[in-house]
């Protein structure tokens, strides 16, 4: 059974959500809230698998109340509600800790979806989805020095300290993840079996602290191992 707990300062929006999710019979929806700062609250209580957390939400927005949550022992997997597909307010969410996000438009099924494949420890950004919002928005935000972000061939230039621990295997694997590919096709870049794929990006996660994949495609765009505009 998943607890889920949804986070939306529209009532409709809010009490929509929750009913539908209560149609599924692995879903179980512990609570609401009307804004972050109960959200967290609820969160802390409740102990919920996954929370939706609106974005804009007022006093508390969802950001922050994401980075709340993250330092708790065992938080919810986060699943950000958007209404719009490049949100200018997702990537600060990924970078809070969330572990995907939703447009409040999809569909019953994708919904379901979401919140299993959040659950179960998976980042909710498909490689298209990866591919187009990460390089977005990461060409505004300012490199680790200060300056913009500038176009670089992957692969080209020094290991940054942050990612040192990393086998250069596992930082091959780390920069086509931030460009998007799935492990599958991974494997098929690097000639490799698909199970020896998730070994590395398993135990990348485990060096770098990260929580899921999401991060690592964060991690690695802050780091400046890959950058976007290419």
């Amino acid at each position: 059974m998943i607890g889920i707990v949804v986070a939306d300062d529209h009532e409709v929006v809010r009490a929509g959500f929750a009913a539908l999710l209560d149609t599924q019979p692995d879903f179980t929806v512990l609570g609401t809230a009307s804004d972050g700062e109960t959200a967290v609250l609820a969160c802390r209580e409740l102990k919920p698998d996954v929370v939706l957390m609106d974005v804009r939400m007022p006093g508390i927005d969802g950001i922050e109340a994401t980075r709340q949550l993250a330092p708790d022992e065992n938080p919810p997997r986060v699943l950000i509600l958007t209404t719009f597909d490049l949100d200018e307010y997702v990537f600060d969410a990924l970078r809070a800790g969330a572990s995907g996000f939703l447009l409040k438009d999809a569909t019953a099924e994708r919904l379901f979806e979401a919140v299993r494949v959040v659950a179960s420890g998976e980042a909710l950004l498909a490689p298209g989805v990866t591919r187009r919002l990460i390089s977005e928005f990461a060409r505004l935000r300012p490199g680790p020095a200060g300056g913009v972000l500038r176009p670089a061939a992957a692969g080209a230039g020094p290991v940054p300290p942050a990612l040192a621990a990393l086998t250069p295997r596992e930082t091959e694997v780390l920069r086509l993840i931030a460009e998007g590919l799935s492990n599958t096709e991974i494997a098929a870049r690097l000639i490799v079996t698909e199970e020896t794929v998730k070994t590395h990006v398993s135990r990348l996660l485990a060096k770098l602290g990260l929580r899921d994949r999401t991060q690592a495609v964060v991690a690695a765009y802050e780091s400046g191992l890959v950058v976007p505009g290419r």
